[in-house]
């Protein structure tokens, strides 16, 4: 695989996994209605609403944005493997 493709993976899963820990520490905090919680929202809930499809509900606790980041690690370790 070309490096300039792994690269560009790797830039977009950090990207994603920053959008996620962003989501996270925002949903703990009042925030309110503002144009950068929206983006958020917008970037991470496609991402986000298949798992919680899937997976049980644990209460209050949402374990989607974890398994999320952790499918976003593997991707990156399977495309840093495929890319040598």
């Amino acid at each position: 695989m070309s490096d300039s493709i792994v690269q560009a993976v790797l830039v977009i899963t950090y990207v994603i996994q920053f959008l996620i820990l962003a989501r996270v520490v925002m949903s703990w905090l009042p925030i309110g209605n503002n144009p950068v919680t929206a983006l958020v929202m917008q970037v991470t809930e496609p991402l986000l609403a298949p798992i919680r499809r899937v997976l049980p509900r644990m209460g209050m606790i949402d374990l989607a944005p974890m398994i999320l980041i952790l499918v976003v690690i593997v991707i990156q370790r399977v495309v840093v493997a495929a890319g040598d």
